[in-house]
Parts: C-alpha cells; sequence; structure tokens
C-alpha cells in the first residue's frame, strides 16, 4: 500500500496528492462529498484544512479521510525522484526560469501556474537570462512554499557572489533559496581555483548556507575536467552538467561525471537533454529558438527518446529547453516512465551517429 506524503487543497473540491512512489495529481471530490461524514467537507474552510495523517492517508478533523489505497485511477502520473542526500524529491522534469525571459507578466504566471498544476516543484534560474527572474519571481510566489527554487551565480569572487546572491533574492520575492550553485564551471584554473581561493566566492556560499540564505549548494559546468574538478573541493549536494545522448554516446561526455556524482551521492541534476545539436549557418528555424544557443530536438518522438535516454542515466531531474512549447513537450515525454529499453538504446545510438554532440571530448 502507497502512502500519501503531500496533499494540498484546491478550488473546487479538488485535492493536489503526491504518493511515496512518485505518482502524484489531483483527484476531484466535487461529486464525492455525500454521508454524514463528508458532509463538513462542503465547508470550504474546513476542506482546506486538509493534511496527511500518521498512517499515510488524506485526513480532515473528526474523522473524514481517503486511505491511500483508494487513488484515483485517472490520476495523472508527475513522477519525481530523490534529490541525492537530501530529503527533497524533485519533478523529473525542472522548468528553466529562460523560459519566461522576455514575456509578459502574465503569461509567466500562466505558464508557471500550469507548470505546478502539472507536478513540476523545481524551477530552475539566473541572473543572466535576462529579466527571467523578475518575471518568475511573482509567477512563482505562490506557490513558493512547495516549490524546489534553484539559483545560480557567475561570480567567482565572495564580494561579487554575495551581492548577487542578494540581488537574486530580492528580484524573486523570497528569503532563501533552496540550491544555490555555482555557474558555468568551464576552466579548472580560471573558475575552480578562483572559486575556491581565497575570496573566492565559495566563502559567500557557506555563509549564505549557515546563515539560512542557501539550504543547499552545488555547481554547473560544461566541462568534465571542471566538474570533476569541483567535485574534489568540496562536499556538494548536486551538479548540473549536460546528460545528453550525443554527448555520451557519441561525444564521450558525461559518464565520467555521472559516475562521480553516484559514486558521492551527489544528485545529478541534467542540462541539454533535448539537444540535437550546434546551429548549423542559415539554419531557417533557428529565429523560433532564439532562447536556445543550441538546435533543439523538436520533433515529439525524438523528444521523448532524447529525455529518456537522460533520464535512464541515474539523473533526478532535466532542466527544460528554454522554450516555452519544448517545455511542455517535456513534460509530455516524463509520463512515460517504463525502463528504458534496448530498442531504445539502439534508437539512440542510431540517432546520436547522425548529429554532432554540443559537447565533445577533446
Amino acid at each position: 500500500m502507497h502512502r500519501v506524503l503531500k496533499v494540498r487543497a484546491l478550488p473546487g473540491y479538488r485535492l493536489s496528492v503526491e504518493f511515496d512512489d512518485g505518482v502524484g495529481g489531483e483527484v476531484d471530490l466535487s461529486e464525492r462529498l455525500f454521508g454524514p461524514v463528508f458532509e463538513p467537507l462542503k465547508d470550504v474552510d474546513f476542506f482546506a484544512r486538509v493534511e496527511v495523517d500518521e498512517f499515510g492517508a488524506v485526513s480532515w478533523p473528526h474523522g473524514a479521510d481517503l486511505a491511500p489505497d483508494a487513488r484515483c485511477e485517472t490520476l495523472a502520473p508527475r513522477p519525481r525522484r530523490p534529490c541525492g542526500k537530501t530529503d527533497v524529491r524533485l519533478s523529473v522534469v525542472g522548468m528553466g526560469g529562460i523560459v519566461v525571459m522576455g514575456m509578459e507578466q502574465a503569461a509567466a504566471c500562466r505558464v508557471v501556474a500550469e507548470a505546478v498544476e502539472r507536478g513540476v516543484n523545481y524551477f530552475d534560474v539566473a541572473p543572466s537570462y535576462g529579466d527571467a527572474e523578475l518575471k518568475l519571481g511573482p509567477a512563482l510566489e505562490p506557490y513558493r512554499r512547495d516549490a524546489f527554487l534553484a539559483c545560480k551565480t557567475t561570480e567567482r569572487s565572495k564580494e561579487g557572489a554575495r551581492r548577487e546572491l542578494a540581488s537574486s533574492l530580492e528580484r524573486l520575492r523570497t528569503g532563501y533559496f533552496d540550491l544555490y550553485q555555482l555557474h558555468e564551471l568551464s576552466d579548472v584554473e580560471k573558475d575552480v581555483d578562483a572559486a575556491f581561493g581565497e575570496g573566492g566566492a565559495m566563502e559567500a556560499f557557506t555563509e549564505a548556507k549557515r546563515s539560512g540564505q542557501v539550504r543547499y549548494l552545488g555547481f554547473s559546468a560544461h566541462t568534465e575536467e571542471a566538474a570533476l574538478a569541483a567535485m574534489g573541493r568540496y562536499e556538494f549536494d548536486s551538479v548540473l552538467f549536460p546528460v545528453n545522448f550525443a554527448c555520451w554516446l557519441k561525444g564521450g561526455v558525461g559518464p565520467r561525471v555521472v559516475a562521480r556524482a553516484k559514486a558521492a551521492g551527489m544528485a545529478v541534476l541534467a542540462l541539454k537533454a533535448m539537444a540535437r545539436g550546434p546551429w548549423q549557418e542559415g539554419d531557417p528555424v533557428r529565429s523560433e529558438y532564439q532562447n536556445c544557443w543550441y538546435r533543439p530536438t523538436t520533433d515529439p518522438r525524438e523528444a521523448k527518446l532524447a529525455l529518456r535516454f537522460t533520464l535512464s542515466r541515474s539523473v533526478t531531474a532535466a532542466v527544460s529547453p528554454g522554450i516555452e512549447r519544448l517545455f511542455f513537450m517535456a513534460l509530455d515525454a516524463a509520463l512515460e516512465t517504463s525502463p528504458f529499453s534496448e530498442a531504445e538504446m539502439d534508437e539512440a545510438r542510431r540517432l546520436a551517429e547522425a548529429v554532432e554532440p554540443i559537447f565533445k571530448k577533446p
């Protein structure tokens, strides 16, 4: 029998429910509130007092409850996975804040609301993404309590990182980040050594963690050398790294980082899962995907294959491309939770041979 982990009341006598196997979704009780036990639930304020009891059941005061094994068969799956050694479970697709960059605020609020409704609890953003912080802050504010908000900085000095952290907190309308990351580590000397040196960004990071401004610390990297070097300097909670079918199978980039992170109990958060290759000169569709510096997979079947490959590599979650349509395409693809098959692996190998990876070993 599965236990309920979280429950939240929604308008219209609906519940948002998450189970201990990662399945989640909405249950509509509007047509089921009958009988003396459930009569009090018709009071909207009383309905909102829903909680999880000691047995993992959905319950209300005075004895009304729903047993965990009474899961609605139509409950839409919202797969989540453990985030490394933490007690957090993340949606397997995270929303990259760049999706809302340049949007009108109303549109940004709509996208975030739909993402939350579809089970997304992981949001990743950075100050280098234009006005994304300013748009994501108000949009995420109503859901902040249940969201896992990750932010990043390219600053390598203590003062620079401290200053950018304060700015990001203000722009995102939050008092803390769930995850704060060194952004775009590429060169060991210029990035890793600088961040870990005297007066480096890591001094600000550890101070922020002690003060409660951040819960967990991580980094993003675009080279295996930088990622492996950073892992050797500090016990990070996560690594955000390209885990992509072409980079892995043809470029040889990814396996060492994932193996090292797995051995250390770090969460592997994936970048570029749906990247198809670098843009070619004169590509006619490039203007449609200006938020992507690489050519993304746009065919739903190919995108599903690419995402499923990434999620089969000991990955907690994959951050979506910075395009609204592709973000929701990734959510659709993630609903398939069966193991990655040998037939799919053969198809991924054929596709990898036909494209150019955006990252590959020198």
